[in-house]
């Protein structure tokens, strides 16, 4: 039987409870209802999530989000595969290639790596970046909410796709669409890597007045926006995609910055699901 907490080889704790709040965090929460965002500036937001993202990448460029080099050890898959096959590797939702790059840098020669994001801006660093090379990546605007995906790669032919902090800035009456367009780009026996921000996270607690949409939805600063994750919400939908479930839990970890004087503890969901042979 499945143990309900692991210790990972650089510290993540994996559980498979919901994190018990304080006092004092249950008033953050309560404290969050007294202004929501009207309906009328959450409609705009959606409709508005396009430029809100390139404007982010406008300002950031390829500074914000650190070099994911962490995958290969959180997801097996990537380096437990036939070294004479060649793979066809999905990113949906790529930013600046924070994942792609360090597989490259690692030498994974076999591998064919379709990358898609939201952001024109964003593709067009991953294209600029010196490790992009054509013979190797594709990189295409994709709004995932659509089937758009498909008019620059063909249904069923990614082995592997990896959906890491993407979903929480979709509006949830999308997920479903976004957990199809992620089954349809698999091949039978494909595996879709997920991590994303889990419920009650630092970052969903300071959140102030004025910046919830919905339940667990907000609105950053900048217009971005983000939901915070259950594991119950996740199967439950990846499921209903028609994926199995291989690994589902919350990676409990500490952001540390002796520097800054910064140590505040995370909570992120993260997954393996499994697109069937038949």
């Amino acid at each position: 039987m499945e143990s309900d907490e692991y210790v990972g080889s650089n510290g993540d704790v994996f559980v498979h409870r919901l994190k018990e709040l304080t006092d004092e965090e249950k008033q953050r929460l309560e404290a969050q209802n007294s202004l929501v965002i009207p309906e009328t500036k959450a409609a705009r937001l959606e409709k508005e999530a396009k430029r809100h993202w390139d404007i982010f990448y406008k300002r950031n460029e390829t500074k914000f989000f650190r070099d994911r080099h962490w995958t290969t050890r959180e997801f097996q898959e990537l380096i437990n595969f036939d070294p004479d096959k060649r793979i066809v590797y999905l990113e949906l939702g790529c930013g600046v290639g924070n994942m792609i790059f360090p597989l490259i840098e690692e030498g994974f020669s076999n591998f064919f790596f379709y990358a898609c994001d939201f952001s024109p801006r964003a593709v067009d660093f991953v294209k600029a970046n010196k490790l992009y090379d054509e013979s190797r990546i594709k990189a295409f605007c994709a709004d995932l909410t659509t089937d758009n995906l498909f008019e620059n790669m063909e249904m069923g032919s990614a082995d592997m796709a990896s959906l890491i902090f993407v979903l929480s800035a979709i509006h949830p009456n999308m997920w479903a669409q976004v957990a199809s367009v992620a089954h349809r780009a698999l091949r039978p026996g494909g595996i879709l890597f997920f991590r994303d921000y889990g419920r009650y996270d630092m970052a969903q607690l300071r959140f102030k007045a004025g910046h919830k949409i919905a339940e667990n939805f907000y609105m950053r600063q900048d217009g971005t926006r983000s939901y915070y994750f259950t594991e119950e919400e996740l199967e439950k939908l990846f499921v209903e995609a028609g994926f199995e479930v291989l690994s589902n839990t919350y990676v409990q970890r500490r952001t540390v910055n002796f520097k800054e004087g910064i140590d505040v503890p995370r909570i992120f969901v993260q997954g393996k699901y499994r697109k069937p042979d038949k």
